[in-house]
Parts: structure tokens; C-alpha cells; sequence
């Protein structure tokens, strides 16, 4: 029988498998996360493993709101659990700066303690863009049902902006320190957005404590970045046959990791740049630079790539017109939008990206990087065809995208194949009555649709003849691609 991965059996790991180096019980827990899911466990718990080796201040209490399955499975492991890095070459990585897993649904309040202890310098979150109780203008949800029930008893809250609210109102209690609370989720101006929500719901409960929030607390923008794929049975045996252990939750990523934080003079969090984290006052032009860039060209991959019968981001890479298209469209039609970052090598960046899309380990399913079209192309590539008219450029390579998206929703539509997209019904009914295969016709029932084109956008006719153009090219059996 496999014996299983805790501190006993860390002596038992082949010399290639990194492992903690330092002394596990003389961390102490600086960071409080809540929501320690996949992606904090390859990413943020990663970058804190660099700092414990030599500033044991920076252990991790992770705090998950309702399940248990993570504290289960590690508890037996002793809150360690291995990494693989998978890429050209795979390579792996015990990791224990996860100190401790604590479930907020079992045992509120040592959730609330951990936040309000003192050797707590740092809150975080991953709890994806639904847990932050957002409405679609992006301010807190009063109506939402945990932000109801946190209103109402505030001492035991639900969501995760009610613990952040309490747990800095026992640190105020307490006269200890403001902590700085900082968003790990990709979202455009994080730090604005946790800052409102969490002001929003401590002015709704104790305006004072709002007024103490906004006074002292710091909210930075970040943005982060690595491929994540999800934990499988094949992933499980991988880690089991390079480490001789059994890991009962390990978890992957591709090489490649990011993370910016915003420069903020007081937050005196761990020597970020000894961990390779990025401080800036710019995360807005990091993240202006990976939409438009990283997730744009995905957005192209996934529907030119599955109009030409292609099922992945590896297979759609082989195809040399299709590459040549995505390389072309980052450096001319994208780069010349972005406003120099410093730090920022834009060229670089291209080529580590199409590098990453080429990672033939990954496997990313085209046609899942294709759901919610509608919500994605306005902020991915609609953005850039405004700068392209504004300046004069062209528009050909960038209506790509587009039309390649319209011929998607109707051939899913004709193949009777269910659409995944917040708009799906009235996409549905668009490829069935208003459409007939014409390019005038198509993209004109398309462009009418205000919630992806603005009226203004949808009316350019420089706009409308590329995206017309495009369009028909891409509905030619063969044709190129521009």
C-alpha cells in the first residue's frame, strides 16, 4: 500500500521533488485567505512558499466558506499537498505554507479569529467574481440572500464580504492594526470593486465602521495569472508514480504564473519582489494589456479555430494560418492600443503567450473557451476596434473574432446544440428567425444586439463593411482567413 504525503513521509520523496525546507512549526499565519480553491493553492500558496524561506511570517490560513472537502482531505496529510508544474517538462512540489484549513459554515467564529489575531497582515480572497454579491453595475447586491442574511446578523455572516466587514470590525474592537485586503480574482479594478462592496455593506450595518474602513484599510488592485487545470484520477496517479506518495488533493499548472499587485504605501506586505511578484501602479495596464492580448487572441483561437474543425488551443496552434492570424493580430491591431507599462515588454509577452497555447500537456477545450461569447468579445475585443476606427487602422484581422463567433451561435443554433452564454435564448432566436446565411442579413440581426454592440459601434459603417467582409470570407468553404 502507497503510504500517504504528511510531514512523516516528507523524508521519502525522490531528491528532484521540491519540498519545504523550513521549520513548519515556526510559521506563523500572516495571511488569511478565504476561498483556498485551486487556483490559490498553484498560485498564492505558491508565492508564499518562496517567502518562507526566510520569513516565517507568511504561512497561510485558509478560510473556506461552506465545504469541508479540502481540510478532509489534507487533514491527514498535515495541510501538505504536491504541485505539478505541466509544461514541455513536468516537475513537482510539496507545499506547505497552507497552515491550516478552517471552514466558516462548521465554525464561524475561528474563521472571524484568524482575521482578527494578531499576527494576521494580510487578507485575501479567491471566491470568483459570484462571490463578491455583485449587481450588474457592479455595486453590492443588497437584495442578494447572503447579503440579506449578513444584514441581519452581521456576528455571523455568510458571504465572503460579510466575514471580510466583521473580521475588520474585531480588528478595530481590538485596537489592532487595519489589515489590508486584497482581491486575488480576475476582475478588472479588483480592488475598487472589494473596496465598495465591503464599504457598501459595513455602511448599511455601522456607518462608523465604514467611515474607520475607507479612513484606514488598504484595498489594492492585483491581477493574476496561470492556467489551472481541474485535479484528475490521472493527475492523482502522475503525482503518486513521480513522488511515491499518495496525495489526496494535488493540483497543476503550466509554468507560467503571474501576479501584479498595486504599489500602496501602507501595505507592508512580504518582500513581493524576492517571489517574482510585480508591484506597480499600473495593474490597470497589466490587465489592459492580458484582455486584450492573453484572452483576446483566446476568444480568436476558440471560434476561428472550431470553424476550421479544430477541438483545442494545441490542435488550432499547429494551424499555421491560424497562428500567423493571432501573432499578426497581438502586435498590429493590439499593441499599438496599449499604453507603455513599465516592466512591460509587450513583444515578450506575444511570444510567451503563444508559448503557453502551444503547452501540449494542457488540454483546453475550444469549444468551452467559446461560452459566453456575449459577455466576453465587448470587454476581450470591442474594446480594440474602438481604438482601430479612432486611429484610422484597419479592421480586417480584428472582425475575425466576430464573425467567426456569429457563424458559431448559428451553427450551434442549426445543430440544435445548447448555447452557453448569458444571452443564449435570444441568441438561439436570432439564429433561427433572424438570420439566412447572408452576410448583410447575419451581421445586421447580430450588430442590433445592444447588450454586446453599442448603438454607436454597430452603426460605424467602416465597422460594419470589415465585419460584413469577414463574415462572408470565413462562410467560404476554404477561404482565408483575411
Amino acid at each position: 500500500m502507497t503510504a500517504r504525503l504528511c510531514t512523516a513521509t516528507l523524508e521519502r520523496l525522490p531528491a528532484a521533488v521540491r519540498r519545504p525546507r523550513y521549520d513548519r512549526g515556526a510559521v506563523e499565519c500572516g495571511i488569511v485567505h478565504i476561498g483556498p480553491g485551486a487556483f490559490h493553492r498553484v498560485h498564492q500558496a505558491w508565492y508564499a512558499e518562496q517567502w518562507l524561506a526566510t520569513d516565517r511570517r507568511w504561512g497561510i490560513a485558509g478560510v473556506s466558506l461552506r465545504s469541508g472537502a479540502l481540510r478532509d482531505a489534507l487533514a491527514a496529510q498535515d495541510g501538505l499537498y504536491t504541485l505539478a508544474i505541466v509544461d514541455q517538462s513536468q516537475a513537482f512540489e510539496v507545499i506547505g505554507s497552507l497552515r491550516e484549513v478552517l471552514v466558516a459554515g462548521d465554525d464561524p467564529a475561528a474563521a472571524l479569529q484568524r482575521v482578527a489575531r494578531p499576527e494576521a497582515r494580510l487578507l485575501t480572497l479567491t471566491v470568483t467574481e459570484k462571490g463578491y454579491c455583485l449587481d450588474v453595475d457592479g455595486r453590492l447586491d443588497l437584495a442578494h440572500p447572503d447579503i440579506r442574511h449578513d444584514l441581519q446578523h452581521p456576528r455571523q455572516p455568510r458571504s465572503a464580504i460579510g466575514y471580510v466587514v466583521e473580521g475588520l470590525r474585531l480588528r478595530r474592537e481590538r485596537a489592532l492594526p487595519p489589515l489590508p485586503v486584497m482581491s486575488c480574482d480576475n476582475l478588472a479594478g479588483n480592488g475598487h470593486l472589494l473596496s465598495a462592496a465591503v464599504r457598501g455593506l459595513a455602511g448599511a450595518v455601522d456607518p462608523s465602521l465604514a467611515a474607520w474602513i475607507e479612513a484606514e484599510v488598504a484595498f489594492p488592485c492585483t491581477m493574476v495569472d496561470s492556467i489551472t487545470p481541474a485535479t484528475t484520477p490521472e493527475l492523482r496517479a502522475r503525482v503518486a508514480a513521480a513522488t511515491g506518495l499518495e496525495d489526496a488533493w494535488p493540483v497543476q499548472r503550466e509554468a507560467f504564473v503571474q501576479w501584479v499587485v498595486e504599489e500602496h504605501r501602507s501595505v507592508q506586505g512580504p518582500d513581493w519582489a524576492a517571489a517574482g511578484v510585480v508591484v506597480t501602479n499600473d495593474v490597470a495596464g497589466y490587465e489592459r494589456a492580458k484582455l486584450r492580448l492573453l484572452n483576446g487572441a483566446h476568444s480568436t483561437l476558440a471560434y476561428a479555430g472550431l470553424l476550421r474543425g479544430h477541438a483545442t488551443v494545441g490542435e488550432a496552434m499547429q494551424d499555421g494560418a491560424l497562428l500567423a492570424l493571432v501573432r499578426e493580430l497581438m502586435l498590429e491591431d493590439v499593441a499599438p492600443t496599449l499604453h507603455p507599462v513599465r516592466g512591460l515588454d509587450v513583444p515578450g509577452y506575444v511570444e510567451a503567450v503563444l508559448a503557453r497555447f502551444r503547452n501540449p500537456v494542457i488540454r483546453h477545450e475550444l469549444a468551452q473557451i467559446a461560452w459566453d461569447g456575449s459577455k466576453k468579445l465587448p470587454v476581450r475585443i470591442l474594446g480594440t476596434v474602438r481604438d482601430a476606427l479612432a486611429a484610422g487602422r484597419p479592421l480586417d484581422r480584428l472582425c475575425v473574432p466576430l464573425a467567426a463567433w456569429m457563424h458559431f451561435v448559428r451553427r450551434r443554433a442549426a445543430a440544435g446544440e445548447p448555447l452557453v452564454d448569458p444571452l443564449s435564448a435570444r441568441l438561439e432566436e436570432l439564429a433561427r428567425t433572424g438570420t439566412d446565411g447572408r452576410a448583410t442579413t447575419d451581421v445586421a440581426a447580430f450588430l442590433a444586439l445592444e447588450a454586446v454592440f453599442a448603438r454607436d459601434l454597430a452603426a460605424s459603417a467602416p465597422f460594419r463593411a470589415a465585419l460584413v467582409k469577414a463574415y462572408g470570407r470565413l462562410g467560404a468553404a476554404g477561404a482565408p482567413l483575411t
